[in-house]
C-alpha cells in the first residue's frame, strides 16, 4: 500500500531526538553539558500538529535537560528520554494514548528506532538515515535530520487531512 494512502489514519506522531529533530552532531563542553542544534520550521510543524489536535511523542535514548526544555517549549508533553527499551516504551506510549499503531507515524535514523519503526503505521526516516532504516521506511524525506524532514512528515499528514495553514483562512 502505499505510504501516502496510510497517512489517512494518522493521529499521532512518535520522533527520535538526535538524527531525527536534529542533524545528529552533538558539541561537548569542558563540564560535560552538550549541545545540539535543531530547526526552527520542524518546531513550527511541532507545536502546529500540537495545536491541531495530534499526539506529539518523544522516543529517545539521549538524556538532557535541553531536550526536555525545547519539547515542552513546542507542547510536547510526552517526552520519553533516556530510553534503552523503546519498544517497551512505544507500547506504553499506545496503550496511555489508546492508539493503535496503524494511528502513528514514527520517525527514526538509527538502529535503535528499528523496533518501532517496524510496528507502526508509518515508518518515516531521514534522507541521512541509516541503510538499515531506508530499508524499513514506508517514506524516506527529501530533508536530512535537523533540516527539515520533521516538518515533512507532519505537513503532509496535516495537508492531508486539511490540517494545514490556507492563507484563505487567515482572519487579518
Amino acid at each position: 500500500m502505499n505510504y501516502k494512502a496510510k497517512l489517512n489514519n494518522i493521529k499521532a506522531f512518535v520522533f527520535d531526538f538526535d538524527g531525527v529533530m536534529t542533524d545528529g552532531s552533538i558539541w561537548t563542553y569542558g563540564d560535560r553539558e552538550t549541545v545540539r542544534c535543531g530547526n526552527v520550521k520542524d518546531g513550527y510543524a511541532i507545536q502546529y500538529a500540537v495545536k491541531k489536535g495530534y499526539i506529539i511523542a518523544l522516543i529517545s535514548g539521549a538524556t538532557s535537560k535541553s531536550i526536555d526544555n525545547r519539547m515542552e517549549a513546542l507542547g510536547v508533553k510526552q517526552i520519553y528520554t533516556g530510553c534503552t527499551n523503546k519498544m517497551d516504551t512505544y507500547k506504553l506510549f499506545l496503550e496511555t494514548n489508546h492508539l493503535q499503531p496503524e494511528e502513528v507515524v514514527c520517525m527514526g535514523d538509527d538502529i535503535p528506532d528499528y523496533e518501532i519503526m517496524s510496528h507502526c503505521g508509518v515508518a518515516a526516516c531521514p534522507a541521512d538515515a541509516v541503510q538499515e532504516i531506508k530499508e524499513i521506511a514506508d517514506y524516506i524525506s527529501l530533508f536530512c535530520g535537523g533540516k527539515g524532514c520533521v516538518r515533512d512528515i507532519i505537513e503532509q499528514v496535516l495537508r492531508l487531512h486539511g490540517n494545514w495553514f490556507h492563507p484563505d483562512a487567515v482572519n487579518w
